[in-house]
């Protein structure tokens, strides 16, 4: 991690999204070290394990942690769908398998999977903490906010903050899990790495507060979005009336 930057992200935290809650970081590992291993033996979402991260335990998670077909995908540590995808995707075989219905027919499934990307993990671990939790020698790969209306307000402007368009944030269909990991990594190996706006899957909401949608960021892009903070729109007084109301709400 860059030197310094723990700190200088919580001491602009603190100024200008008082009582937010903290962002989780994670980054791919071959040696999680003493960062604790989650395991289960029940059937479970990916984003309700890490519940307990943002209550500050730090987990590890590998192939093994992961129960869920989409869990293993968009964390990469699998490539594989589970049987008959396009029909749980959309309406279902009836007396055999129930269809979420996200979409309409399963042709359009077997288009859009024409079109999705695929992303394999670099390391055989993926590690998650708390910003707080984070040591210096940690190498943050991307960083992911659970955040509410106001707070996803000043994230996606000071994400778009330093750019010549209006496009820094990307808003992409997925599973809950593959809105704050696949995507995010995938943008952090592009030339050009955007702020990643998730947590709409139905499935996962139940996993995270009515009032919170997630903003996860690039380590590359969120470096500049801190160094950017002192000098943007956070410090007018327009962003402070919004600040006020973060205050009370939190």
């Amino acid at each position: 991690m860059r030197p310094g930057l723990k700190q200088q992200f919580l001491d602009r935290w603190t100024k200008y999204f008082p009582g937010a809650e903290l962002p989780l970081a994670f980054y791919y590992t071959d040696d999680p070290g003493e960062v604790e291993l989650f395991r289960t033996a029940d059937s479970h979402c990916v984003i309700g394990d890490i519940y307990s991260v943002r209550q500050g335990r730090s987990l590890s998670f590998d192939t093994k942690s992961v129960t869920c077909f989409g869990g293993k995908r968009y964390l990469g540590f699998s490539t594989a769908l589970m049987p008959n995808f396009e029909y749980f995707l959309s309406c279902g075989i009836p007396g055999k398998l129930e269809g979420e219905r996200y979409k309409k027919t399963p042709e359009l499934v077997k288009e859009l999977l024409k079109h999705v990307p695929e992303f394999t993990a670099p390391h055989k671990f993926v590690v998650f903490k708390r910003w707080d939790m984070l040591q210096e020698q940690d190498q943050p790969q991307v960083v992911i906010f659970f955040a509410r209306p106001d707070v996803v307000s000043g994230l996606f402007t000071l994400a778009n903050f330093d750019e010549p368009t209006n496009q820094a944030v990307f808003c992409p269909m997925g599973a809950g899990c593959a809105t704050i990991i696949q995507y995010p990594m995938l943008e952090a190996e592009s030339g050009h790495p955007r702020a990643v706006l998730g947590m709409f899957d139905v499935s996962a909401r139940p996993a995270v507060d009515a009032s919170s949608m997630t903003f996860s960021i690039p380590i590359a892009k969120f470096e500049r979005m801190v160094d950017d903070m002192d000098e943007s729109f956070l410090i007018t007084e327009s962003w402070n009336k919004v600040k006020s109301r973060i205050r009370r709400a939190e």
